[in-house]
């Protein structure tokens, strides 16, 4: 098994944790690796011939970008025979989003909520 930094033990987890959102978010961060996870997201289970043929890059320029989003646990692949299949993992970006989108979310949420509930008040005093 390959071990990678996100793998890794290390006394705390947040340290360990931080490293993974960090190789998440540069993977992200390039629109050539977003278009592969769209054709993942699209069409799952593809080969690197198949992705290639969707995208204006060299095989090479493709095999790299798919081994820094492997790396991010974007992509998990499964051998098929003598094919490389390429799946879409979602869950880091499930993770990005509960941790810096849901919070400040619920926060809005609660303060249109509020709202609501203080124009309703108005609305029935009117009545």
């Amino acid at each position: 098994m390959e071990w990678r930094i996100c793998d890794a033990l290390t006394c705390n987890h947040m340290v360990a944790y931080s490293l993974c959102m960090d190789r998440v978010f540069k993977a992200l961060a390039d629109p050539s690796r977003r278009r592969l996870l769209d054709a993942l997201h699209a069409d799952n289970g593809q080969t690197l011939g198949e992705l290639c043929e969707h995208l204006d890059m060299t095989r090479q320029a493709v095999s790299k970008h798919l081994m820094i989003l492997e790396e991010a646990n974007l992509v998990v692949t499964v051998w098929r025979g003598r094919e490389k299949l390429h799946y879409l993992n979602p869950v880091p970006i499930q993770e990005i989003a509960d941790r810096w989108i849901a919070k400040y979310e619920r926060d809005r949420l609660q303060a249109l909520e509020a709202l609501k509930q203080a124009l309703e008040g108005a609305t029935d005093e009117h009545e």
